[in-house]
């Protein structure tokens, strides 16, 4: 058991029975009354955010959170699998559990995946990762000073915003988090 004052981004609380991530903490002093924790949560299954306060020094209930490295193998029907790195034992992953991370996934890529009691609870990418544009409009000549963007199609098969200027083919890095584009790679 831990306090309230434990609490961190990334913590995983056992609440009723279920298991919710802290997305962001807040610890408030008010001059009146007791400090309380705000925090934002996600239900780790099934993905609904809340918003909870909790006041100091309140026990909460920790769960054991084992964060490992698995390799992106390929997708079978509607399941990823996944090879862990340090004992070659392949790990079915339903859709759910993937998420908006099936948008930039190759197969061989290093990623962690978090389980509880042997339950994968959610993946966790790099922060950034390089793909190649599959398709987008042909540039025109004079679109390299102008800041408009276009929709790219990546080889994942996600689409984002690039630059007008790219090309089908090239290489461009990707931030996970939101999708954005954060620059092109020379190869």
């Amino acid at each position: 058991m831990a306090t309230s004052n434990d609490i961190k981004n990334g913590t995983v609380l056992r609440i009723d029975g279920q298991l919710w991530s802290i997305l962001e903490f807040q610890h408030v002093k008010p001059g009146k009354g007791g400090a309380f924790v705000r925090t934002k949560m996600k239900n780790v299954l099934s993905g609904k955010v809340v918003d909870k306060t909790f006041n100091a020094g309140t026990k909460v209930e920790t769960a054991n959170v084992d964060r490992r490295d698995f390799q992106y193998l390929y997708m079978d029907g509607t399941d990823f699998v996944f090879m862990d790195t340090d004992t070659y034992d392949q790990i079915m992953v339903p859709a759910a559990t993937v998420g908006d991370a099936k948008d930039y996934m190759l197969e061989g890529m290093s990623i962690m995946i978090a389980s509880n009691e042997g339950q994968p609870l959610y993946v966790e990418l790099p922060s950034s990762v390089v793909l190649e544009i599959t398709y987008t409009e042909p540039g025109l000549q004079g679109d390299r000073s102008t800041g408009g963007t276009k929709p790219a199609t990546l080889e994942t098969g996600a689409e984002i915003q690039v630059p007008l200027f790219l090309d089908q083919g090239t290489k461009v890095k990707v931030d996970t988090r939101d999708g954005s584009y954060l620059g092109r790679v020379n190869d």
